[in-house]
């Protein structure tokens, strides 16, 4: 085990001190964030001494400088887990990219310079698979992002959260006038890439959550109604699914063992890849729901794949051990059921 994993150090002139970890949670209400607090409180992922605190939109809106940098001053982090955004599904974020772009700059603008200014030892970022490019050759890796623009269905929040590499390292083929962390300041600044996340505490609303949330709102609805599951698109869509606990694991390993500046991609490998009609297969089995699925291939499938290798993360956890997808999305249809009047809006 790494010092890093149970201390930090900071120098104040020719005085070494030496204290537990003060982790700070940003989006700690939402998917990602939950499923940290459970491997923090439940699996032993808090050592002594340490102390993490989850922070909310309604703690603070960190598209307000002030407001970020009074939530770093009430809880004076050591290090941070950046997972805050706006977000949303597909066709919310093909009607409004300019607002996810303009948001998602200033939220992690605000996060990384705050936490810069207040000498902050370590940021771990979340971005996603979506920043890939649209055109490309796959499997995708660490090394691809800024190999062209990505799909163009989601390209406000995709740019957002490639700024984000860009601020963490000096990209070559990046023009960016936002300052690069490590380059100009030496700070140990990172990111992790997550492929299609799901589980618990995610936004089922159908409109705007996540394409396997949203799916298994629309399938239990259509089954207490005893009408036929209409699914968005063709089905055809390939995504590579990770369960939120797995996540949630892997970016506090992250935190505390990975040294390098470069993304790493947290994903189960290409062959865990499924189609989305194979999915909503998997939920209705899950929700025990009989009736007629029906595809509209007048919709939009979004990017049709963005098969991602997790070969980067295999070198460093080939012992890493995910939950079987149709395991995980049983899990997440009881606990989407269990909390159906307040997981369904």
């Amino acid at each position: 085990m790494s010092t890093l994993s149970l201390r930090h150090s900071t120098k104040m002139g020719s005085e070494i001190k030496t204290g537990p970890l003060r982790v700070l949670v940003t989006g700690g209400s939402g998917l990602v964030g939950k499923a940290i607090q459970q491997v923090v409180q439940q699996e032993g992922g808090q050592h002594e001494g340490e102390q993490w605190f989850f922070l909310s939109s309604k703690d603070a809106d960190l598209v307000d400088a002030q407001q970020t940098r009074a939530a770093f001053e009430k809880y004076r982090p050591t290090h941070v887990i950046h997972l805050a955004a706006k977000v949303g599904g597909l066709y919310v974020h093909m009607r409004d990219n300019l607002h996810f772009l303009r948001d998602n700059i200033k939220i992690n603008d605000n996060v990384l310079q705050t936490a810069h200014e207040m000498g902050v030892i370590k940021v771990v970022s979340c971005l996603s698979s979506c920043i890939f490019p649209d055109k490309t050759t796959y499997p995708i890796d660490e090394t691809m992002i800024h190999n062209g623009p990505p799909h163009d269905s989601n390209f406000g929040y995709s740019h957002a959260k490639r700024i984000i590499d860009v601020q963490n390292r000096q990209v070559s083929d990046v023009t960016a006038c936002l300052m690069a962390y490590f380059q100009q300041y030496g700070r140990r600044y990172t990111a992790v890439i997550p492929t299609n996340v799901f589980g618990p505490h995610d936004n089922f609303n159908i409109t705007n959550g996540h394409v396997l949330s949203a799916l298994i709102n629309k399938t239990y609805q259509a089954k207490e109604e005893g009408t036929p599951v209409n699914v968005c698109g063709s089905g055809a869509a390939r995504r590579q699914f990770i369960y939120s606990l797995d996540l949630g694991r892997l970016i506090i390993w992250v935190l505390r063992e990975y040294q390098e500046i470069e993304p790493i991609i947290l994903s189960v490998g290409e062959e865990d890849e499924v189609s989305i009609k194979e999915a909503v297969d998997m939920i209705a089995e899950a929700l025990d729901c009989k009736g007629k699925i029906n595809f509209d291939t007048t919709l939009s499938d979004g990017q049709i794949k963005k098969t991602a290798s997790n070969a980067k993360l295999r070198l460093y956890r080939p012992d890493f051990t995910f939950t079987p997808l149709q395991e995980a999305i049983k899990i997440t249809c009881d606990w989407f059921v269990a909390n159906y009047n307040t997981a369904r809006t």
